[in-house]
């Protein structure tokens, strides 16, 4: 899957789902697209390390994606029709998809998987559109999947960044 995209310099992987968890998709993002964006620009960093602004989403997976996804929105549409019961059972079924997600990604690191293709250690995220996660969560979740020069930057970002995040 990445080897075809070797001269483009990969160095970010992400999952990422959807608020209604019925979505998993995985983004790359390379050097060569990122090189493509003013750097001087004040938004530069939001671009180097949001998935939603990569160049490649489900490049080469996009099959084993959408069964993934379809089993997540079946999965949810076997939920029960009461209110209390719904949000429990779905709240119960994101926090695992959520969890599966940062697991796979934390397995994937620990294999040495991007190590092995690429050559060095690339960004790693999960990241969930139209949701924000508690800024102690997300550096967590950073602080779990790096261990390199683009963890540091990231933390640096999101000290930028106003509260409620």
């Amino acid at each position: 899957m990445f080897e075809k995209y070797g001269e483009e310099k990969i160095y970010a992987f992400a999952l990422y789902s959807d608020e209604g968890a019925m979505t998993v998709c995985p983004s790359t993002n390379t050097l060569k697209h990122l090189n493509g964006i003013d750097s001087n620009q004040e938004d530069f960093t939001y671009y180097k390390f949001e998935p939603a602004e990569w160049k490649y989403e489900m490049q080469g997976a996009d099959k084993l994606f959408n069964e993934i996804s379809e089993l997540c929105s079946d999965e949810i549409s076997k939920m029960e029709e009461d209110d209390e019961i719904y949000d429990r059972e779905f709240d119960k079924f994101q926090k695992k998809l959520y969890d599966t997600c940062i697991e796979v990604l934390k397995k994937l690191k620990s294999e040495n998987f991007f190590k092995q293709i690429v050559g060095e250690d690339i960004f790693l995220i999960f990241t969930v559109s139209e949701y924000e996660f508690d800024k102690n969560e997300l550096e967590k979740i950073i602080t779990q999947l790096n261990e390199n020069e683009y963890k540091e930057e990231y933390l640096n970002w999101m000290q930028t960044w106003q509260e409620g995040v």
